[in-house]
């Protein structure tokens, strides 16, 4: 478990995260996806903030590169002290084969930022597993919990002897779910209530898009209209949920135990949607890079942006509500020609 000195409610109980998805970009980034995150920061002024997972893509060719890539989009954070973490997405350690900078030599850079809060947990599946405690405005009991989970990167080509063909892409892992369950436990204590909080990692479950059809067998568009008034999903789905061939149970783990109020993921960057999935928020981070794929023609940006995400300690199970951010309305060019940075060196930590 994650503790840092500056992560508590504000004296008035309050307290707001950010969730940037997919900046996914190289050391020559769109100076657009910068100043997304420069501008989010200074208009929401977040006491942290999630970079949920893909925060790079595999086009560099050495390691320093990869670090560049990596400090154009936590150097905003840093300027400005706000304490940020990163889950890891399928796309982060591409470049791994190429410039040695695998999930852990990344972690291993990531920690030379004096604002880069946490770890994983030892012994369980992934690089990017923890969870952040916020204290209490009132004492410091733990009032909210933050967990990171590292989702995976790719599946296995063959399984069992069989082939793979549903979806290429990794999940979260049985022991991930266990140590979830277990470390649930331990923050609750002898407290009647287990502590609440969000969850945020990058690959959707199944469950995404069960809310989005409303169930776990239908998919017409009647299905989905009734889904809406059943769930309450607003937003956009532009494309299918790129998920595993395989359900992990961490949803069915949350719902027992009754403390996580959200789940967030990323990955597909034209979708953006939520909705109330059983008394637990579902919902997607829109794609933050301009560099990555986006909608199709001149409609390529028009999603981009981030999701805030409100708590209040005056609030039942503090999770207030979440809403995204648009670069649009923030005064970001919208246009398709990319306005790629320099190739310079960029001032590291």
């Amino acid at each position: 478990m994650t503790a840092h000195p500056d992560l508590a409610f504000s004296p008035d109980g309050t307290f707001r995260v950010v969730q940037f998805n997919d900046t996914q970009d190289s050391h020559t980034p769109d100076e657009r996806t910068v100043q997304l995150v420069e501008r989010v920061l200074d208009t929401e002024r977040p006491g942290f903030v999630v970079l949920n997972g893909d925060v790079v893509n595999g086009d560099m060719t050495t390691a320093e590169q990869v670090r560049r890539a990596y400090h154009h989009v936590v150097a905003p954070m840093e300027e400005r002290g706000v304490p940020w973490a990163v889950t890891f997405g399928n796309h982060d350690a591409d470049s791994a084969p190429v410039t040695g900078m695998t999930a852990e030599r990344t972690a291993e850079f990531l920690r030379t930022y004096p604002h880069h809060v946490g770890g994983t947990a030892p012994g369980v599946s992934g690089g990017s597993n923890q969870v952040v405690r916020l204290r209490s405005a009132r004492g410091d009991a733990t009032a909210f919990a933050l967990w990171l989970l590292d989702s995976g990167r790719y599946g296995p080509a063959t399984l069992g002897g069989q082939f793979v063909a549903v979806e290429p892409y990794e999940t979260i892992h049985a022991d991930q779910v266990a140590w979830y369950r277990r470390t649930s436990i331990e923050l609750q204590g002898s407290a009647p209530e287990p502590v609440p909080g969000l969850m945020f990692f990058h690959i959707p479950l199944w469950e995404f898009r069960h809310l989005w059809f409303g169930s776990p067998t239908e998919a017409s568009e009647e299905a989905h209209a009734a889904a809406v008034a059943k769930h309450g999903i607003v937003g956009e789905r532009n494309e299918e949920e790129a998920t595993a061939p395989f359900n992990p149970g961490l949803f069915h783990a949350a719902l027992e135990r009754g403390d996580v109020k959200g789940m967030f993921c990323g990955h597909d960057h034209v979708n953006d949607y939520s909705g109330d999935y059983f008394g637990i928020q579902l919902g997607y981070g829109p794609g933050s890079g301009f560099g990555a794929y986006g909608l199709p023609g001149d409609d390529v940006h028009r999603l981009r942006g981030a999701r805030v995400f409100e708590l209040s300690q005056d609030h039942p199970g503090v999770f207030v509500g979440t809403r995204v951010v648009r670069a649009a309305d923030l005064g970001i060019d919208l246009s398709p020609e990319p306005r790629r940075l320099p190739d310079v060196p960029a001032g590291l930590s």
